[in-house]
């Protein structure tokens, strides 16, 4: 004789819906957990390049890439003195008059204007144009360096502090020794902006060229 199976034992549609309930909880969770898993591992993939690229930004790059190939300047050069000059706004003014994306004086962008051969169509506003500013901050960079024999120091520090500051510097001997290389910049403010520069500079270097080799 079978002995009948107590009553606890026997399915009920109130038990079968509450073991489906439970299923569906856990399912949704295991879905959750995932979604914040793929999630979190995107954020810590990624996190480090984005917080790089708005640190460094990677803006004006065609323009950079093309004025520095035609005047022989590293692009990441560049980038780097634009970044300390303007943080890439085309509309910065200074409080001394400097304008764009390079800062540029208009009194030095006039003079770069006839060195170019486009002094008939240059206006103080052109400055603002990223495109001349850049073509003309580039043959700036450019002359500097020719004119410091390619030294990155000297030749950010004039850009910053003017070629006559410069030249009294080298002149003397505290600031540089064999009156070529300057060993200390007197200046605080020019000595902090050649420091970010070539902080920048090492920066971008990466940058532009993976940039280049995405872009092969």
């Amino acid at each position: 004789m079978t002995t009948p199976m107590p009553d606890s034992f026997t399915p009920t549609p109130r038990r079968s819906r509450r073991r489906r309930r439970k299923i569906q909880r856990s399912i949704v969770l295991l879905i959750l957990f995932l979604l914040l898993v793929g999630v979190g591992a995107y954020f810590i993939l990624n996190f480090p390049k984005q917080a790089q690229e708005a640190q460094y930004p990677m803006e004006y790059t065609t323009a950079i890439r093309k004025y520095s190939q035609e005047f022989g300047l590293d692009p990441a050069h560049v980038a780097a003195v634009i970044l300390c000059e303007s943080s890439y706004r085309p509309q910065a003014v200074s409080n001394v008059g400097a304008m764009g994306l390079m800062q540029i004086m208009p009194e030095t962008g006039k003079w770069i204007a006839q060195k170019l051969d486009v002094e008939d169509i240059y206006t103080d506003d052109s400055l603002f144009d990223p495109e001349t500013n850049i073509r003309f901050g580039c043959w700036f960079l450019s002359y500097l360096m020719d004119k410091y024999d390619g030294d990155m120091t000297r030749t950010t520090a004039a850009y910053h502090a003017g070629e006559g500051t410069v030249k009294k510097w080298l002149q003397e001997e505290e600031n540089s020794p064999d009156g070529v290389n300057l060993s200390s910049i007197p200046s605080s403010v020019t000595n902090n902006y050649v420091k970010k520069v070539l902080h920048a500079y090492e920066k971008y270097k990466p940058l532009y060229a993976q940039e280049e080799e995405e872009a092969a």
